[in-house]
């Protein structure tokens, strides 16, 4: 089966005189794919280590249709769209774009084969084990994209999932470059130059100044980010880099260690919701971060993933009152 038998037609702009943004901006110059083939050695739930790195529903980056998956990204080698059809023993990939050599070598990481669960005890806890018992290849992929991924956890800092997702749909489609390849929508790659978005176009995304000026402030520094994050070989050599940017705390150096590097041992200290629900999972009731870690300990090295387990596993606590309102600074 060639690659044109699996995808699905390129999008097809829309008939009405009024055009979006998106199809005012014409695609790349359309050019043959790139393709491989990635047989794990090992079963791996591909899918859901995919699915880790979307940024919601709408994520002008990521998006799933017709069984295949659509990532764009901003490689080193430049903008690169990734189609990915997950079989049962293999992953078939097509890329296009000047980035496309460098997506396809990086597949294997993304899906998460350079993840080791050895060590990983699930037995500490009834509730771990089961969960893993149903999910015994879940694997924490990464995407080696550390500005990225660090943008996209400030993105996230301080606010609701529905807010942060919803001004990265507008900084990547007012300011990213347009996807290359037939994408089954209109699709974009994060900026090139972070810190060249006015202040106006970041307060109408709807990111507080707060968020927009701490990447803006990272952005300048980009280069000696990325070099330093990536020859550190330890979650705490990497804590170090991160948080000695302006405006980076724990909760989103690790975050970004989990994106870019699949870490399977960073924990998310800070989060508004995480360890109430670890909490509440492992023993029933509420704890605070420091119970939390606490709870955390016995899988040291591997806490990131028996985080994941829990949160599969569907324990979570009842509401008891009202979701937290989105504040909107705009309107202000």
């Amino acid at each position: 089966m060639t690659t044109r038998e699996w995808m699905p037609r390129p999008h097809a702009p829309a008939p009405s005189a009024r055009r979006s943004a998106a199809e005012r901006d014409p695609r790349p110059p359309m050019t043959p794919p790139r393709e491989a083939e990635y047989r794990p050695r090992l079963p791996i739930d591909v899918r859901r280590a995919l699915a880790a790195h979307q940024r919601g529903a709408h994520d002008p980056a990521h998006t799933e249709h017709q069984s295949v998956i659509w990532r764009v990204s901003r490689t080193p080698e430049g903008v690169a769209t990734l189609a990915l059809r997950v079989e049962r023993t293999r992953v078939r990939a097509a890329a296009w774009g000047p980035g496309a050599e460098w997506a396809l070598d990086q597949v294997p990481r993304l899906c998460g084969d350079g993840d080791d669960p050895e060590g990983f005890d699930a037995g500490r806890h009834p509730l771990v084990a089961s969960a893993h018992h149903r999910h015994p290849h879940l694997r924490i992929g990464r995407t080696d994209l550390v500005f990225d991924a660090l943008a996209s956890a400030i993105f996230e800092q301080k606010v609701t999932g529905l807010q942060a997702f919803g001004a990265w749909r507008m900084i990547l489609t007012w300011c990213g470059e347009r996807a290359p390849g037939p994408t089954p929508r209109p699709m974009f790659a994060p900026p090139a130059d972070w810190n060249l978005i006015p202040s106006w176009t970041w307060h109408r995304a709807g990111l507080e100044p707060p968020q927009s000026q701490t990447i803006t402030r990272a952005a300048r520094r980009r280069a000696s980010i990325e070099r330093a994050a990536t020859e550190a070989s330890t979650g705490d050599e990497r804590d170090a880099v991160f948080t000695s940017l302006p405006g980076v705390g724990a909760w989103t150096s690790a975050e970004t260690r989990i994106r870019a590097f699949g870490d399977a041992d960073a924990v998310s200290v800070g989060d508004y919701h995480l360890a109430h629900q670890i909490g509440f999972a492992l023993t029933g009731h509420r704890v605070d971060d420091d119970g939390m870690v606490e709870l955390l300990e016995p899988w040291r090295g591997h806490r990131q993933r028996a985080i994941r387990l829990i949160m599969l596993s569907g324990a979570f606590e009842p509401r008891r009152g009202p979701r937290l309102a989105p504040e909107d600074h705009r309107a202000r």
